[in-house]
């Protein structure tokens, strides 16, 4: 008989931004991708998929989340292993809820375990920032909770921000993509003084609110002059999700990473409410959108193996 390794790996969606916190802030989310990686003595890799949009996903070596399992490899300066991998997908492609993420922090770990966890959890972080080319997606993807990353000389500084209990995610997921390369280039080169300093006060009042649950500073919290006002144009219907939104109760809607999914912050009394006002008015745009109350999820990205016999 041989020992077969067999890892598994779930990591959840987040959403990135939240309004003035560009680049650096991000939420996990109660939605997730699945991947499992099994071991054999054949050659090479194959990969099946399951769940929406699964025919959209490559199954080569081309596949990011293979990319991701080779880099940690590489990084050892070891050959990968044959492997198969299976993936099941929930969370939606090219929308602003860091599918990408998702495969390059399951890549990584699933390499990690089944190389006998050579490397923290720090390292790992630190090889998922570099694929991805910023933090506010794959950090909390791996750690969970809401989390705000600072570069240093050294690295980078991660640092765990409270999100109070009350304060209610809804995510509204058009049935349309946007590419992060379409919507990073809308954007300025560069932005004056007022801006850099609207945005500083912005991003540490939306701290406090989501510590504190307040809704008058979430409300004033969650505007933005780095990036929505430009990106907005490129989501259909976005004025018209936002107004409803706002009069069903919620405190504000921002762009969910680089969209198109736009992420209101409510209430518990207001969940349902906003959910329904953002679906009703995105469908009035002919678009079919959908919407879901979710919360944050304070775990991360978890992995376990066992061991099969074949």
């Amino acid at each position: 008989m041989t020992v077969v390794s067999c890892v598994s790996v779930i990591v959840p969606a987040t959403t990135a931004n939240l309004g003035p916190g560009f680049d650096c802030i991000g939420a996990a989310l109660t939605l997730y991708n699945k991947f499992k990686f099994t071991s054999h003595n054949q050659t090479g890799v194959t990969i099946t998929v399951t769940g929406s949009e699964a025919e959209q996903v490559k199954t080569d070596e081309n596949n990011l989340l293979y990319q991701a399992f080779v880099k940690l490899y590489q990084h050892l300066r070891q050959t990968p292993p044959p492997v198969h991998v299976e993936i099941e997908l929930a969370v939606p492609l090219a929308r602003g809820l860091g599918s990408s993420a998702t495969a390059i922090v399951g890549g990584l770990l699933g390499a990690n375990l089944l190389a006998g966890e050579p490397l923290t959890k720090l390292q790992v972080m630190e090889l998922a920032i570099a694929m991805e080319g910023h933090p506010d997606n794959v950090v909390p993807a791996l750690m969970g909770g809401c989390r705000l990353a600072a570069s240093t000389d050294a690295g980078w500084e991660i640092c765990d921000i409270p999100w109070h209990e009350d304060v209610i995610p809804v995510v509204a997921i058009p049935d349309f993509e946007l590419s992060t390369q379409k919507a990073r280039l809308v954007l300025p080169e560069r932005v004056s003084r007022a801006d850099a300093i609207f945005n500083t006060a912005h991003l540490g009042l939306l701290l406090r609110g989501l510590e504190t649950g307040r809704k008058d500073w979430l409300q004033a919290a969650l505007q933005d002059r780095l990036h929505q006002p430009y990106r907005k144009a490129l989501i259909k219907g976005y004025s018209a999700v936002q107004e409803a939104a706002l009069a069903a109760g919620a405190c504000g809607v921002v762009i969910s990473g680089a969209g198109p999914t736009l992420l209101a912050l409510t209430d518990t009394v207001h969940s349902e409410a906003v959910a329904m006002a953002m679906s009703s008015a995105w469908q009035q745009q002919g678009i079919s959108p959908v919407v879901r109350s979710l919360a944050v999820d304070t775990q991360g990205a978890r992995s376990f193996c066992q061991s099969l016999l074949a």
